[in-house]
């Protein structure tokens, strides 16, 4: 299944170039679900990918650990042909062990918070279904709970030199009248 590493599965280098335009050029929905919802980890601890090559297919968006792919779909997908493409696609990614999730357009510009609350849900039925499943980063969170191991530490950082130290400086009123030339 895969060849390489198991993290990047199913990755297609050939389609970057074209992955890279479209991470530069989205969607006003695309951008809306990407600041408020996906960003920085901010659903749950998931690390969300944006355009990215998947097969032979770019996805809007991916949760490689989540295996969940989720697809903007605007007017271009209202025609029989490219809802049949739209099939054939959701068809194989499925097969490859991703589950998608695709909203429309107008949800999310229209109904941004119910559309995070659905994606919430998508991505706890996972969870639930995925034994042993210990959340983002290998260990258990929950939304709102910070852990030692989420924050950046400088501990391996090497020891500052103390700083030498400044003599305090006295106030001019209380200084000896030689010193007040300076």
């Amino acid at each position: 299944m895969c060849r390489q590493r198991p993290r990047n599965c199913h990755y297609n280098r050939k389609l970057r170039p074209l992955a890279h335009t479209l991470r530069r050029n989205m969607t006003k929905a695309e951008a809306s679900l990407w600041k408020y919802v996906l960003r920085a980890r901010n659903m749950k601890g998931y690390l969300f990918r944006r355009q990215r090559p998947v097969l032979q297919y770019i996805a809007d968006f991916m949760c490689q650990e989540l295996k969940l792919i989720i697809e903007i779909d605007g007017t271009s997908h209202d025609t029989e042909r490219d809802q049949e493409k739209d099939r054939q696609r959701d068809q194989s990614l499925s097969l490859a062990g991703y589950r998608v999730m695709r909203i429309l357009n107008e949800d999310v510009l229209q109904r941004l918070a119910e559309v995070s609350a659905r994606i919430e849900e998508i991505i706890e039925e996972i969870e639930e279904s995925t034994p042993g499943h210990a959340g983002p980063r290998g260990h258990p969170r929950r939304r709102g709970t910070a852990c030692a191991n989420d924050r950046h530490t400088f501990d391996r950082q090497k020891p500052r030199s103390p700083r030498r130290s400044i003599p305090d400086r006295k106030p001019a009123d209380k200084m000896p009248p030689e010193q007040k030339k300076l």
